[in-house]
This record gives structure tokens, C-alpha cells and sequence, in this order.
């Protein structure tokens, strides 16, 4: 596997561009196979990419927000010492890859945001700590846990159609977590990454010292600075710097933020995207304690999440030029068309696979995608709740190569992207089988 690995590494080393060039590149790519597959003319095509382009923004909101409080969350004093107590004791290389992977995994399991963020907090404070781990590599392991996001509790597919009212109801029902994440054979699936995703990242490790490419001292620096700048801080004692910096403040606005919450679920109100941010950020205000200290850590965030504002607009381009041109129908349609009642939720996770590519939200995905798919699973008599997880997982899978869920972990480590990709196209293909084995076996076994 390490030979397999930096081949890969050599290839993206001299061939990959940056994430926001292959976003342009992306949108090229959509509007050739719109003209070229669907007939569409450059000019009707250039308008769905145009008019599409902010399509999203409500929605590129609430991802900044989530991954937003997710990093703040994972810098309160609570959980940073709750990290640095857990990962203490770790001397070994190949024991820091594990630990960065489960990190990433068990709370992306979670919530998304979260996980996606604290598997690249934990990966660097421990690529800063053990001496001799490979940085690119640990920083992909914490990555790479992300990948069972879609089968976590803040999944998008699943917890959309576990949702009363959700636009798919009338086509399928209310489908219970019960029936798609907390499925048996999705627990065996989710607990088959945890086990074997870390042990597969460690044995990437590079065994020869002059392979091994430790932290650069001045990121190590970087990433303390903060906490020993807020250490050494000294204030005037002024009445405005008083309430900035007062608990009253900070303890009591979250306690009344996780008031609402019980209320809310007590009202059977329903886990969405809009209560996860919610919870997120008055549990960052409450652990973090003071207003200004809170601030302190957003502006810090700020950084983590740029990419994605700049990036996210493009990708609204490029869905719309799959929607208006007709493409991803006739995509998903092709995958549909030689499929059987067993095989159909291999073919949709392969299908959301490579739809991920040109559009990679998993809430976006499923509103185009969504419909066919279960349309087809109704006619041909597959499970629905297999189709539509299987779409979630395809998603989440493509994840692993498609540059942009990276880039808030790229700006915590300070590393390019063709620096970790390598090693993201190993765990990529692994992860395949292991999907693509469940949805094989789950589709002709039942």
C-alpha cells in the first residue's frame, strides 16, 4: 500500500492544481458535456451556470456556519484540554495516525461539521507532539474519517427523509433512522471503517526516515500562538473590557440558547440543519465562556472556512448547469437502465459517486438525484431505504478525492493539497470496496 500511495503521491505532486483551479476546470467539464451529451447550446448553458450561481447561498450560509462553530467548538478550553488529555500519552507514529483517524470518524459520526474539523485539530496537535509521524499522512487520516458522515447523525440524506414534510414523503413515506443508519447492516458497514480506516491509514506510514516529512517548526508555532497570546494577554481594566470579557455574558446567553433546544425537541421539533448550527454555537459560547474570547476564536475560524465561500458559488453554477441541461437525469437514468432490483443501490452509489464530482453537496445531490432513484426502486420493487443510503454513502465516499470538503482542514495544516491527495486516493479506493461490498451484499442478501 505505501508503494501504492506514493505513486499516487508522485502523480498529483506534478499534475494536481489547486482546489479553486479545479473548480473552474469542473465548471468547464459541465458546460462540454451538457453541449456535447444533452445538444444544449453555449449560450442557454452559460445561463443556467449564471443564473444558478447564487442559487446556494442560503445554503452556503449554513455550511460556513456548522464547520464555523465545529472549529470553535473544538477550541473551547473543555475540549481542547479534554484532546491534549487523550492524546497525551501517544508516543508512537502509527498510534497518532489511528487516533487522528478515529478522531475524525467518531465525530464526524456526530455531526459533520464537527468531525470534519476535529480530525484536522487533533491531527496536527499530534503531528506537533510525536516525533517522526509523517505530517501530509496524519493530516489525511484525521480527513478521511469524514467519510462516515452519511452514516452519522447528521447524515443530510437519511435525516431529510426521517423528516416529516420532507419533499420526497408523498414518493416514499417517513423513513426512519431505524431503517437506514441504525440498519443492521449499515451498523456492520459503520463498524467495519472504524475498525479497519484507521489500521489501513497507519500502514501508509512511511518506514524510511528520509520519506518522512515531520511538521515545519514555524506551523507548529502558528498553531500555539493563539493560546499563548490569550495567556500572556493583559487588559485595562475597563468597565467596556469588564463585559467583554464577563461569564454573566457568555455562560448565561448559552445556557438560554440550550434552553431553547430542549424546548424545542420537548415540542417535537426536528433535527435540521438550522438546530445543529443552533446547538453548535451556544455550546461553543457556553464552553468558551467569555464574549470576547468567543470572537477571538471565530476570527481565528474565519480562515478555516474561506475556501468554502469563495468555492461554493461555482458549484451552485455547475448543478444547474446538471439540472437545466438535463444532464445528471440522463446520468442517473443510464445507471438506472441496466440495473435490477438487487443491483440498484450498487449502481447508486457508484452513480452519486462520480455526480459528487461536479456536485458536491449531499443536499443538493439528493434533490436531483433523489427522485430518480426512488422512482426507479418503486418500479423495479428495491428497497428504498437501501437506494437512498446508498446515495448518501456514494456522496460521502467521493468525498475522499473531491477537493473541496478538504479545504477547511488544508488551511488548519498549512498544507497544499497535492500534498495529502496521494494518500486520499489509497483510502478512497479501500473505502470503495468496503461500500461497495455492503451494498452488494445487503441488495442480493436483503
Amino acid at each position: 500500500m505505501r508503494k501504492l500511495s506514493s505513486f499516487f503521491t508522485n502523480l498529483v505532486n506534478k499534475y494536481l492544481p489547486d482546489p479553486f483551479v479545479i473548480a473552474i476546470a469542473l465548471t468547464v467539464v459541465a458546460i462540454i458535456l451538457a453541449i456535447t451529451i444533452e445538444g444544449t447550446g453555449i449560450i442557454e448553458v452559460t445561463t443556467f451556470w449564471g443564473n444558478g450561481f447564487w442559487d446556494l447561498l442560503s445554503f452556503t450560509m449554513q455550511m460556513t456556519i456548522i464547520l464555523l462553530t465545529g472549529f470553535v467548538l473544538a477550541k473551547t478550553p473543555i475540549v481542547d484540554k479534554g484532546i491534549d488529555k487523550a492524546i497525551s500519552r501517544i508516543r508512537k507514529p502509527t498510534t497518532a495516525i489511528i487516533t487522528a483517524t478515529l478522531f475524525g470518524a467518531i465525530g464526524s459520526l456526530l455531526n459533520w461539521g464537527f468531525g470534519l474539523i476535529i480530525g484536522g485539530i487533533v491531527a496536527q496537535k499530534l503531528a506537533i507532539r510525536v516525533k517522526g509521524v509523517h505530517y501530509p499522512l496524519i493530516i489525511a487520516a484525521g480527513y478521511s474519517g469524514f467519510a462516515l458522515y452519511g452514516s452519522g447523525l447528521s447524515g443530510t440524506v437519511p435525516v431529510t427523509i426521517a423528516t416529516p414534510g420532507h419533499f420526497l414523503e408523498e414518493n416514499m413515506g417517513i423513513i426512519s433512522l431505524g431503517d437506514t443508519i441504525f440498519s443492521t447492516p449499515m451498523l456492520l458497514t459503520t463498524l467495519a471503517v472504524l475498525i479497519l480506516l484507521p489500521l489501513v491509514n497507519a500502514k501508509l506510514h512511511p518506514k524510511k526516515k528520509e520519506e518522512i516529512v515531520e511538521i515545519e517548526p514555524e506551523i507548529a508555532e502558528q498553531a500555539t500562538k493563539v493560546a499563548k497570546e490569550e495567556t500572556a494577554s493583559t487588559k485595562e481594566l475597563t468597565l467596556a473590557n469588564k463585559i467583554n470579557d464577563s461569564y454573566i455574558f457568555g455562560v448565561g446567553i448559552g445556557i438560554l440558547g440550550l434552553i431553547y433546544i430542549i424546548a424545542h425537541f420537548i415540542n417535537g421539533g426536528s433535527l435540521d440543519l438550522n438546530t445543529v448550527n443552533f446547538l453548535m454555537l451556544f455550546l461553543g459560547i457556553l464552553f468558551m465562556g467569555k464574549p470576547s474570547k468567543y470572537l477571538s476564536a471565530v476570527a481565528e475560524g474565519i480562515k478555516t472556512v474561506a475556501g468554502i465561500v469563495l468555492q461554493y458559488p461555482f458549484y451552485a453554477g455547475i448543478m444547474a448547469i446538471l439540472v437545466g441541461s438535463g444532464l445528471i437525469t440522463t446520468f442517473a437514468n443510464w445507471f438506472v437502465s441496466f440495473s435490477t432490483e438487487a443491483t440498484l443501490p450498487f449502481w447508486s452509489l457508484i452513480s452519486a459517486f462520480f455526480i459528487n464530482i461536479l456536485a458536491p453537496s449531499g443536499g443538493g445531490q439528493w434533490a436531483v438525484q433523489g427522485p430518480i432513484m426512488i422512482q426507479a426502486a418503486s418500479e423495479i420493487g428495491a428497497s428504498i431505504e437501501q437506494t437512498a443510503m446508498a446515495v448518501m454513502l456514494g456522496d460521502a465516499w467521493n468525498n475522499m478525492v473531491q477537493p473541496f470538503w478538504i479545504l477547511p482542514v488544508l488551511a488548519i495544516s498549512k498544507l497544499p493539497l497535492k500534498a495529502v491527495m496521494g494518500y486520499m486516493v489509497v483510502i478512497m479506493l479501500w473505502l470503495g470496496l468496503i461500500y461497495g461490498s455492503a451494498f452488494l451484499l445487503w441488495g442480493f442478501l436483503g
